[in-house]
């Protein structure tokens, strides 16, 4: 029996393995960003039978993977890295997790602070929010190299 190929319980020989297509279809991935993927080395190349891709059951894993490291807040460059952890050690993708709770948490924060500065903004009985002094005194901080909580203290 060739490689890639297995018999099936009626003696019909069936490939296991599938197009680039058919794991887009499989993962809701566009091809073009499966073949970004392999390119940044997220996910391995395929081997190519009669020219085209062959893909098997682990790259709808890896690709699961790199879209749940994505949707947690992964960059690609940290998905990356998350991979190459695996190789290393056990454990090694823990520190990674770590860093990237303590990322979202400072992006949770600044939401938070966006999010009260947006509302006070909206309550602001001023038609131009330039003529507005609470908005002027926030600008001023901010420009002066204030973070956004430290510009807008009310």
């Amino acid at each position: 029996m060739s490689r890639g190929l297995r018999q099936v319980a009626w003696g019909v020989l069936a490939d296991p393995s599938f197009t680039i297509g058919e794991l887009a279809k499989r993962t809701g991935v566009a091809p073009s960003a499966i073949r970004y993927y392999e390119e940044l080395d997220l996910l391995p190349a395929a081997p190519k039978v009669s020219g085209k891709r062959r893909y098997d059951q682990a790259a709808v894993e890896s690709v699961g993977v790199i879209l749940f490291l994505r949707d947690v807040g992964f960059s690609l460059s940290e998905i990356k890295k998350f991979i190459a952890s695996q190789s290393r050690s056990a454990g090694a993708w823990r520190d990674l997790a770590r860093q990237k709770l303590i990322d979202l948490d400072e992006r949770i924060t600044q939401a938070k602070v966006a999010h009260v500065a947006l509302e006070h903004a909206l309550r602001c009985k001023h038609q131009n929010l330039l003529d507005c002094p609470n908005f002027a005194g926030a600008l001023s901080a901010r420009l002066a190299g204030k973070s956004l909580a430290e510009a807008h203290s009310h």
